[in-house]
Formats: C-alpha cells, sequence, structure tokens
C-alpha cells in the first residue's frame, strides 16, 4: 500500500499507470494507494472530447488542470481539499476478470468503510450504461473507472470529504444547464462524507477505514511500501512524454487493448 500523498493530476496519472506496468510484468505485488490532486484538476475518460467537457476559460480563472485517464468512465472534478482518490491494480486471478464483479468487490469494501465511518451507503450497478457507483440516500459518494490489461486490473475512484458544486460546475460543460441551475440539480444527487457526518474527521481516520474495510472484504494482509526505482523513473517518463503533453490531453483516444467499462 501506498500511503495518502497529494500530487498534480499528470504525475498522479503517470504514477496509476507506472503501477499498471509494473504489475503486468510481475515486478510488483498488487498494490492499493491513496492520493489527492494539488491543484484541483479534472480528468477526464480516454475516449472523450475534451472541448465538449469543460471550460478553458474558467480552468485557467481558477488554476485548475485537466488530463485524460487511460480509463473510461465520464469527466470527474477533483478538489484538492474535497476528496480522496484511491486505486487499486491486482491480477484478474487475484481480483476477478469479470469487472462487473470487481466492482461489486471493491464497491463492497468502500460500503464497510463507510459504515465504520457512521455512513451507511447501497452500492448502484451501472445496468450497461455508466460505471457503478456509491450513493447515500440516493446520493453519489464514490464513484470510478477501470482499465484492463493483459489479464491486470487497476480501478480508481474518489471519496468526496466535501463538495463545491458551485465550482464544479463553474468548471464542467452540462448541456444545455447554466451554472446555477446545475449546482442546484447537484444537490440532489450528490453528497458528501462531510454532508452526512454532524463532526469533522480527518484524512488519515478516512484513508484508515478504507484500508480496514479493503482488509476484510478482499481479504488480503495490507502491507506499506513506495514505489520501486523501476517505477520511479517510469513515472518520469510517462509524465513528460504522456499526461502532460497536449498530444495525449486533447485528442480522443481509443486503444483496443484497454477495456473499460
Amino acid at each position: 500500500m501506498i500511503q495518502l500523498e497529494s500530487y498534480n493530476a499528470f504525475m498522479n496519472m503517470a504514477i496509476d499507470e507506472a503501477i499498471l506496468t509494473s504489475r503486468i510484468e510481475n515486478l510488483i505485488p498488487n498494490t492499493i494507494r491513496f492520493y489527492q490532486w494539488t491543484p484541483s484538476a479534472i480528468s477526464i475518460g480516454k475516449n472523450q472530447n475534451i472541448k465538449e467537457q469543460v471550460y478553458p476559460a474558467a480552468l485557467a480563472h481558477f488554476g485548475v488542470d485537466v488530463v485524460r485517464r487511460t480509463s473510461g468512465g465520464g469527466t470527474v472534478y477533483h478538489d484538492t481539499d474535497g476528496e480522496i482518490t484511491y486505486s487499486i491494480t491486482a491480477k484478474t486471478s487475484d481480483l476477478g476478470s469479470d469487472v462487473t464483479v470487481v466492482y461489486s468487490k471493491i464497491y463492497s469494501s468502500i460500503t464497510d468503510s463507510l459504515r465504520l465511518l457512521g455512513i451507511p451507503a447501497d452500492f448502484v450497478d451501472s445496468n450497461g450504461k455508466n460505471c457503478p457507483n456509491l450513493t447515500v440516500s440516493g446520493k453519489k459518494i464514490s464513484g470510478s473507472a477501470q482499465t484492463v490489461k493483459r489479464k491486470t486490473i487497476q480501478q480508481h475512484g474518489t471519496i468526496l470529504l466535501t463538495v463545491n458544486l458551485e465550482r464544479m460546475f463553474q468548471l464542467l460543460r452540462l448541456k444545455g444547464f447554466d451554472c446555477g441551475l446545475a449546482a442546484e440539480i447537484g444537490k440532489r444527487k450528490i453528497t458528501s462524507i462531510k454532508n452526512e457526518l454532524t463532526h469533522d474527521i480527518s484524512n488519515s481516520t478516512v484513508v484508515n477505514a478504507l484500508t480496514q474495510g479493503f482488509k476484510a472484504i478482499l481479504k488480503i494482509n495490507i502491507e506499506t511500501g513506495g514505489l520501486t526505482l523501476y517505477e520511479k523513473a517510469l513515472v518520469k517518463k510517462l509524465y513528460d512524454t504522456k499526461f502532460s503533453t497536449e498530444k495525449w490531453n486533447n485528442k480522443i483516444h481509443i486503444s483496443s487493448s484497454l477495456n473499460t467499462t
């Protein structure tokens, strides 16, 4: 397990891909990673058109990065103080080859984690249309996306600590709605740990609950570690030549080698 750390959007995606590549090549064990985003960022799915998803002027005004993921799914706003992101990278022989089953296992772990914090959550399946998510009283509190490559699966997702809907919809394009109306609709559909609890909790408390949930439901032992020298070198290469480049972030990228939901 790689403990909670914070990087910019391009570095976060470079680290996730370096971990995936290293696991594919059997250079590292299955890995859980926790991270945050500094500065705040938007990530888009690998097949999305960036121009259709965000307002470039607002991104520049608020100093928000935008990065294309290698996973599918939709556009996500990552507030620097508003969420904890996790990524789980494992062989399909360990976690499962059916992506729906994997979603169910991981979300069961997070449901258990939220229960430890005093928050009852429900798993909402995708019905084949969108990535599954977790809800509390019908409001989304966690979403995720997957990449499957060479019998190795990586799922990364968010746990909302707080949510700034006004800022979110100043940045994201929502066809047919202005910012104010979108934020009002969002209040009925999105929640966070802060909204669900009557007391404050620390990031470390949330990470500890997530760790306990993963251990209990996935029936795994967890040891703390860091990136290997190979991973660090690969991270730098991916950061410089892929995730920080306009070529990657501004194109519609479709790869038959990546199967996502």
